[in-house]
């Protein structure tokens, strides 16, 4: 659904899914479908905590405080207070800081898993030797 971004036809889409029982929607910021999906998610009427909602940040949004930023824009749009997962889209530069913001933002209970997505090896065995105990 990501080529899908708003309109009619995503906003049928979404309906549809959530009708026949889809619980699990996966968006990103680049995806440009944060905000039709939010307005989708409230008109259901389903509660938040019966949804599952990941979506990722965007190499624009990678840096500490840049991430933050990113994160509350997301949440925002989404119509949310928390995710329950979000992800680095991919590894770009400043990733690390980046991870470092989801960190606490996990800690501060803000998203609920944390992760990576379109990361070579290196780059995860990179955040798992400075950051994962």
């Amino acid at each position: 659904m990501y080529k899908i971004k708003t309109g009619e036809e995503f906003e049928g889409a979404i309906h549809e899914a959530i009708r026949a029982g889809y619980r699990h929607f996966d968006t990103a910021k680049i995806y440009g479908s944060e905000e039709a999906l939010g307005r989708e998610i409230q008109k259901s009427g389903i509660p938040r905590e019966q949804l599952f909602i990941t979506s990722k940040v965007w190499t624009t949004g990678f840096g500490y405080e840049a991430t933050k930023r990113a994160f509350e824009q997301t949440c925002k749009k989404l119509k949310v207070a928390y995710l329950d997962m979000y992800l680095i889209h991919f590894a770009g530069p400043h990733y690390l800081e980046a991870w470092r913001a989801m960190e606490e933002l996990y800690s501060e209970g803000k998203i609920k898993v944390i992760g990576v997505a379109n990361f070579e090896i290196d780059h995860r065995e990179h955040i798992r030797k400075l950051f994962i105990k």
